[in-house]
């Protein structure tokens, strides 16, 4: 986890009791005669974790927005993105960041939100987009993202199948590729921009994507109230061998001992390291390998 006012949300996040979403629908993207098939899970997104908003829309320029393609092809763009993390570093931690460090929290807080434009529509609707980079901008302050969909893939029962634009797949396995071949598609020349300034290699990188895509749907689905059935659904989405992803969600349960009130809770360890013990070596993520069960127990207990 990568702490900072704009980042992602902490991983051990309390889950919140909300209602569950009326059936999806083709919404109408407003001010344009387009019908969107995911406007209504972004809707749900917002509900419940109001720090993103998704606008259903081409890509925006300028004014604090940069593009997908901007970040993927390494340039300017991802200069002027990564400045805002290198300048929060030096701020809250008192320290110049290591430059790998700084390019590894900037695609954290990419790439987390932009995973759950694929996994909240398959998640909720059973409905996959496709957002290749051209598609996707982000504005990181106001918490905005927008995603251009005019292609998706669904079941044959879905009431958007005759939707021009989809592509529909025969069962839930077929779903699941298309929703690990959508994300791929979308980090994978990303992650070639990044790479440079992050010293790794291609599998650390796919290692990050996997933990971006198991985490951030497990957030959403806590605040969901519906974290069970995510924990099942990500044991099928990213079992441990489906390339280029690197590990797999790899959920295990913690015993709460009977003076907590007995039970268990899940976690999970992740598959990469975003180095954030680079800057505060006594505090570690929640999922890090570094952190010992024990104080995870105390840590989600307090949570």
């Amino acid at each position: 986890m990568v702490p900072a006012s704009a980042a992602p949300p902490p991983r051990a996040s309390a889950p919140s009791s909300l209602p569950d979403l009326p059936g999806p629908s083709l919404s109408v993207d407003a001010g344009t005669a387009r019908v969107s098939p995911v406007a209504d899970a972004y809707a749900r997104l917002t509900e419940v974790f109001p720090s993103l908003t998704v606008l259903t829309e081409a890509p925006r320029h300028g004014d604090g927005w940069v593009t997908a393609a901007g970040l993927a092809a390494g340039g300017a763009d991802l200069d002027a993105y990564l400045a805002w993390d290198d300048e929060q570093i030096r701020r809250d931690y008192g320290q110049p960041g290591r430059p790998d460090v700084v390019a590894g929290f900037g695609l954290h807080r990419y790439a987390w939100p932009v995973c759950l434009l694929v996994t909240v529509p398959w998640f909720l609707h059973r409905r996959v987009p496709r957002l290749p980079v051209e598609a996707v901008s982000f504005h990181r302050t106001l918490g905005r993202m927008t995603a251009e969909v005019t292609r998706f893939a669904c079941l044959p029962d879905d009431p958007a199948a005759t939707d021009p634009g989809a592509r529909v797949v025969p069962d839930e396995e077929a779903l699941r590729a298309e929703v690990r071949a959508a994300v791929a598609e979308h980090l994978g020349p990303v992650l070639d921009g990044f790479r440079p300034r992050m010293r790794r290699g291609p599998r650390a990188l796919w290692g990050m994507a996997t933990d971006e895509v198991t985490e951030g749907l497990w957030h959403l689905s806590r605040l969901l109230g519906e974290e069970r059935r995510a924990l099942r659904e990500l044991a099928l989405l990213l079992p441990g061998a489906t390339a280029p992803y690197v590990g797999g969600s790899d959920f295990r349960e913690l015993t709460v001992p009977s003076a907590r009130g007995a039970g268990s809770l899940p976690t999970r360890d992740r598959v990469s390291c975003c180095f954030f013990y680079t800057l505060r070596p006594d505090d570690t993520c929640l999922t890090c390998p570094r952190t010992c069960d024990a104080d995870r127990l105390d840590r989600l207990s307090a949570s």
